[in-house]
């Protein structure tokens, strides 16, 4: 029993450029966006050499395939750094857990509340659980409460994402930052750089107070000098 093997090979995400170009003719586009017209590819091919640029396949599903005229070398580059700036720009979404009892007191919550504003101001989502024990589960009400007074303090900084949810002994409720995560490391960014422009400013010098002695001790001169 005779087996071939196939060789499978890798395949390219880049277009086909110049004589890698295999068809007939392709509907040729020019370098400012301009529609030339149905070609042959020779012609294309002596057309991107006279103007010193590339033949690239942009269409080859088309019939026939659309090749465009430009400089490929410079389209790689530009591309390279437009994914490197959306990678850049690219933020993962985080989310933070606070976890509350429902008979919380005062100082607690003033805490516990002050995470929250601190992760929503920062960008990020934040996971509330309250937590029952024992006779507290038959009092559901309590943590819900609890969790809408939350919600009201912070109502400036957050959006209610999901709505409070009995899940077994833990109530749930989950609150949306109103600001981009992106757009609060810019501000952050901005108040840091303010900060550091303060600090780096010299301080005003104090002015050197006029003695007024000099004046008196001149005027006593010429009265002397006068009798």
């Amino acid at each position: 029993m005779n087996i071939t093997l196939v060789k499978e090979q890798a395949i390219s995400a880049e277009p086909r450029i110049n004589d890698r170009i295999r068809v007939p003719e392709v509907r040729l586009v020019g370098p400012n966006g301009e529609q030339v017209g149905i070609v042959r590819v020779e012609d294309a091919l002596r057309l991107a050499a006279e103007a010193d640029l590339d033949l690239v396949e942009v269409a080859p599903q088309a019939k026939p395939p659309v090749a465009k005229l430009m400089d490929f070398g410079k389209f790689k580059y530009e591309a390279a750094m437009k994914a490197r700036e959306s990678r850049k720009n690219q933020v993962n979404t985080v989310i933070k857990e606070i976890k509350l009892r429902p008979k919380i007191d005062q100082h607690d919550y003033d805490t516990k509340k002050g995470h929250v504003v601190r992760f929503l101001s920062a960008g990020d989502k934040v996971k509330v659980t309250i937590m029952f024990r024992g006779r507290e589960q038959s009092r559901p009400e309590l943590g819900f409460r609890l969790l809408q007074k939350l919600a009201e303090d912070v109502q400036e900084l957050a959006f209610i994402e999901s709505a409070p949810k009995q899940d077994g002994r833990n109530m749930v409720m989950v609150l949306g930052p109103t600001k981009k995560k992106a757009e609060a490391r810019a501000e952050d960014r901005r108040r840091r750089e303010a900060e550091k422009a303060v600090k780096a400013a010299p301080e005003p010098q104090a002015e050197t107070p006029v003695s007024s002695e000099a004046p008196e001790a001149e005027q006593v001169a010429v009265e002397e000098a006068a009798k």
